[in-house]
């Protein structure tokens, strides 16, 4: 499985809109065969950043969503509201090791 953790600080003037793209690319990227699962998290202690859990088959996967319709108009709908660059960092999963044992866990 593949694995992208993405932080992201947002302006304290966009969070509301920053929340409801994210979470419509979220529920739309889920209905994607190859995700399976989409996590937004707020920081307690910092409402404006945000962490994306995003759990795919396999890198392939998250490459295809990266080509999807809701992707590119998340990205260009919230670009101008982040605070600075996000972060992106990709992992490949070593427990549950396949989309059954994770399916079966979540």
């Amino acid at each position: 499985m593949f694995v992208v953790c993405v932080t992201v600080w947002v302006r304290e003037a966009h969070r509301d809109a920053f929340i409801a793209a994210t979470l419509e690319n979220a529920r739309n990227t889920r209905a994607e065969p190859g995700n399976l699962r989409f996590d937004v998290l707020q920081a307690v202690d910092d409402p404006n950043r945000f962490f994306l859990y995003e759990v795919y088959v396999d890198e392939a996967a998250f490459a295809e969503h990266q080509q999807t319709a809701h992707y590119f108009a998340w990205r260009d709908t919230v670009a101008d509201w982040m605070a600075q660059k996000r972060q992106g960092v990709k992992h490949r999963a070593l427990y549950p090791a396949d989309a059954t044992a994770w399916t079966a866990q979540a």
